[in-house]
């Protein structure tokens, strides 16, 4: 018996020996039919695009908002779909909100398969030595990072019961690289640290569920609101492709992660910033 094996089997529990069974057809390897998956920060941006992806490709979805309601977004799935969906409010930086909506999620879809951990704020305070006090910067980490392990924490458990799952975190090129010219060390530290939670959980699952990150670049959404023109060509100048990306060109990514196509896939980061990491 080898190391790995030895460890994951006195730790971990067996490891799987056995290949899936999958088709043939490669459609059907990207296909969510009878899944259900749970996105938080869905009530726009990046999170309501992969919802509304999920939808298409056949998932019931769970669509997770806090500030912003988003009851006519999961009628709307309902409607062009075909599929069920509700909305659930929850602030993730709160653990036992975390836990009782995941549980209300499993009660009323009867599962959960796909578990995307999406939700985070910006940081727009500027360098951390200006700060006054610690506010700031603890709204961002309990937001960024720590509601990311509670929802973990709570997911973990019902893919450890049903024996499969997949949870996706979004990270973002900021927790592979410094960005610039923007200063935000809180926020490129909670995606850091992201990357290697996902890491370390796809490790600590294997028996039982996949963890991979997606890390977005700059793309037109409400969370990079804050930038103004000059900043935006800053990043044009830094992306080989010389502009920032359109949902659409995201949300495949998320499919992947989500779908039998990645069965062998876990602990992996996939980087989709128009080429900015490159250099």
């Amino acid at each position: 018996m080898g190391e790995i094996e030895s460890y994951c089997n006195k730790e971990l529990g067996p490891l799987p020996t056995k290949a899936p069974t999958l088709s043939k057809n490669v459609l059907d390897l990207f296909s969510l039919k009878g899944k259900v998956a749970s996105v938080t920060g869905s009530s726009g941006g990046i999170g309501w695009a992969v919802a509304e992806a999920y939808a298409q490709a056949g998932a019931d979805v769970a669509i997770w908002y806090n500030s912003h309601p988003a009851d006519e977004k999961a009628e709307h799935l309902q409607k062009t779909y075909g599929v069920r969906s509700k909305a659930y409010k929850c602030n993730i930086s709160d653990p036992k909100s975390v836990e009782e909506t995941i549980s209300q999620q499993e009660k009323d879809f009867g599962t959960i398969d796909v578990f995307v951990a999406n939700a985070g704020i910006p940081w727009a305070d500027g360098p951390v030595i200006d700060l006054e006090n610690y506010d700031a910067w603890n709204k961002l980490i309990n937001t960024d990072i720590n509601g990311v392990f509670y929802c973990a924490h709570s997911i973990g458990k019902i893919f450890k019961k049903n024996g499969k799952g997949s949870l996706i975190i979004t990270a973002s090129l900021a927790g592979s690289v410094v960005t610039i010219p923007q200063q935000q060390t809180p926020y490129n530290t909670a995606k850091a640290a992201c990357l290697h939670l996902a890491k370390s959980l796809a490790v600590e699952w294997a028996p039982f569920a996949r963890v991979n990150t997606v890390s977005p670049g700059y793309f037109e959404t409400e969370i990079n609101g804050f930038a103004d023109e000059d900043m935006r060509e800053k990043w044009y100048q830094l992306t080989p492709l010389g502009r920032m990306g359109i949902t659409e060109e995201l949300v495949g990514g998320y499919l992947y992660f989500a779908s039998n196509a990645s069965t062998f896939t876990t602990g992996s980061d996939l980087i989709i910033d128009g080429g900015f990491t490159c250099p």
